[in-house]
């Protein structure tokens, strides 16, 4: 991909949000008098800290963006992107199980852009190595490995915080048609995105 992609796709859980929707969180979900968002138990659940800023960098270098996540909790999910002001950035929304694969092609058929001027951010290596093969650039975001499956949302942001700053490298080990990597601790995952868009736009 020479240039800015055409076509960014984010992975929601544990891309935009620390957590998974159909599995840490109760929906439904509402925005409390404090202007927080929060689960059906009165749980405040919160974004990455750098989500909303990379968003808007990309609406401003003009580069469209839309959503593609397999989980179950379709509701759930895109009433989070309405709470936390996001559905504005995406121009399109994939959100139902199953291979991302099929996600990519829907994507495809209806914005016309090619596979290959398409950038995906995604957590889990699974979905990266399965659109990869469609020829898409990607950026593969680890998730934080200290991280117990069984503390709160909340509790996973501050240890998050607490963690590294990412690195950003070009992987050609053993799959060269994946193009880049996030090594560390989710902390910082953003601002390597950032970096990332400064590395195509050059």
């Amino acid at each position: 991909m020479a240039g800015l992609p055409e076509l960014a796709v984010f992975d929601l859980d544990y891309t935009l949000w620390p957590f998974w929707v159909d599995t840490h969180v109760d929906p439904p979900f509402h925005k409390s008098s404090d202007g927080t968002v929060q689960d059906r138990r009165g749980q405040t659940i919160r974004l990455y800290p750098e989500v909303p800023e990379v968003l808007e960098r990309f609406r401003s270098l003009g580069v469209p963006v839309a959503a593609a996540s397999r989980t179950g909790e379709i509701k759930g999910a895109k009433q989070l992107l309405e709470l936390f002001d996001l559905v504005r950035y995406f121009v399109h929304q994939e959100i139902y199980p199953g291979s991302k694969v099929t996600h990519f092609e829907r994507l495809q058929q209806k914005t016309g852009v090619p596979f290959s001027q398409m950038i995906f951010f995604d957590d889990e290596m699974r979905n990266i190595v399965d659109v990869s093969k469609l020829g898409t650039e990607w950026c593969y975001l680890h998730s934080c490995p200290e991280w117990n499956e069984s503390s709160n949302p909340n509790s996973r942001v501050r240890d998050i915080c607490k963690g590294p700053s990412q690195t950003l490298r070009s992987s050609a080990v053993a799959k060269p048609h994946l193009r880049h990597e996030t090594e560390g601790n989710q902390e910082g995952i953003f601002r390597c995105i950032c970096k990332l868009l400064k590395c195509i736009c050059v």
